[in-house]
């Protein structure tokens, strides 16, 4: 082909070409590619364990409660005429809650007052006839009987009226109003108004499980076996006020099948309310040589659960392990460790067995990966020793 025949643009584009395919095939007769700089042992974070003696435990779901539970309940009935506290609040033994409509049972109150006096009046004129013998001792008789039903008619008609004012019945805490200003009360089912907590102390509903209580001699429990009580909150954190049980029922529930206890802590904070879904943990004594390792740090695997370990020469050694039962955020681990292992708490998932770390410890340094600007860094270092041979 003649360049000179073909457009300048053309013939531009040609020498550009040419000098491209120059430069690839140069780059290719290099057989030496650009190797990617190595990178380093990933850094984890390492805890080394040491035996422990630790206090052994069972864990139950558990519910709190008031230790006394009062139903506050009219014993009238009439209108609502007004709520006296604030929902919510502290009252005291005594103090008016509701207000009920007085003027029926004042009127009541009036017209037993008339009767008893004038039952009274008729009594004890008749006294002065049947001392005369004027009239026979039966009408003296019922004279006396209608007094006394009379006077037994103003009491209650008193009580009636005293009791459209609803006081609390026990010193508390007081729940959500059950009425509501304007509402008919009437006596029975309908007649609860709100209902008083006494929260200190408070109390723990739970129940062990066959399971819980095989471990146990005769699969009973005893107040003998239980050293002490914990509650744990909703959060994971351990109650500062130890308990102890105040309830534990003598026969097991034949539709559960579970043994019903009842523990009371110290509540003057009121830090703990009524009907909190926590956890109580019972101490039945102690467990000696056992380790007690981070929650994150044990893998589940279908031969069970192990954990990764930072063995000889600083590389991964998985370690079948044992376990007991939690310890706040601790697995307690019953066997398969030795004092000194060194055990892997983070970047379990970038692990593999064999595989270089460089461990440190939980004070020490993040485990976390190197930054990504470290293997250049490294390059240098790397790439000398070719130099020499």
């Amino acid at each position: 082909m003649n360049v000179a025949n073909l457009p300048r643009r053309s013939t531009l584009s040609l020498i550009i070409s040419a000098a491209l395919g120059a430069a690839v095939l140069v780059g290719c007769s290099d057989n030496k590619a650009p190797a990617a700089p190595p990178r380093g042992p990933l850094p984890v974070t390492v805890l080394e364990v040491q035996p422990q003696r630790v206090p052994s435990s069972i864990e139950i779901m558990a519910q709190t409660e008031g230790a006394r539970e009062t139903e506050v309940r009219a014993r009238v009935g009439g209108i609502l005429v007004k709520r006296l506290y604030q929902e919510g609040e502290t009252v005291k033994a005594g103090q008016p809650l509701f207000q009920i409509d007085r003027s029926t049972y004042e009127i009541a109150l009036a017209d037993a007052k008339a009767k008893a006096e004038q039952s009274a009046r008729e009594m004890n004129r008749l006294k002065g006839l049947i001392e005369a013998k004027a009239i026979s001792q039966k009408d003296y008789d019922d004279a006396v009987s209608a007094n006394a039903i009379a006077q037994t008619a103003l009491r209650q008609a008193e009580l009636n009226l005293s009791w459209t004012t609803v006081t609390a019945p026990v010193s508390g805490t007081t729940g959500r109003a059950a009425k509501s200003e304007g509402n008919l009360i009437s006596i029975g089912a309908d007649s609860l108004l709100t209902s008083i907590y006494q929260m200190n102390p408070l109390w723990v509903r739970f129940s062990l499980g066959e399971s819980d209580l095989a471990k146990f001699p005769n699969s009973r429990l005893t107040s003998k076996n239980v050293t002490g009580v914990e509650l744990i909150l909703p959060n994971g954190e351990v109650y500062p006020n130890p308990g102890k049980l105040n309830f534990l029922a003598s026969n097991i529930d034949t539709t559960l099948g579970t043994q019903q206890l009842r523990a009371e802590f110290d509540n003057a904070d009121n830090q703990l309310l009524p009907g909190q879904f926590v956890r109580i943990r019972l101490l039945t004594g102690e467990r000696d040589g056992v380790f007690l390792v981070p929650q994150p740090a044990v893998i589940q695997t279908e031969q069970g659960p192990i954990v990764m370990l930072a063995g000889a020469e600083d590389k991964v050694a998985p370690r079948p392990v044992q376990l007991g039962e939690w310890r706040g955020k601790d697995w307690i681990v019953l066997g398969g460790l030795k004092a000194g292992d060194k055990v892997i708490v983070d970047n379990l998932m970038k692990l593999r067995p064999g595989a270089p770390v460089a461990p440190h410890g939980p004070g020490e340094k993040p485990g976390a990966p190197a930054p990504a600007a470290a293997p250049a860094k490294e390059a240098p270092a790397a790439a000398a020793p070719a130099k020499k041979d």
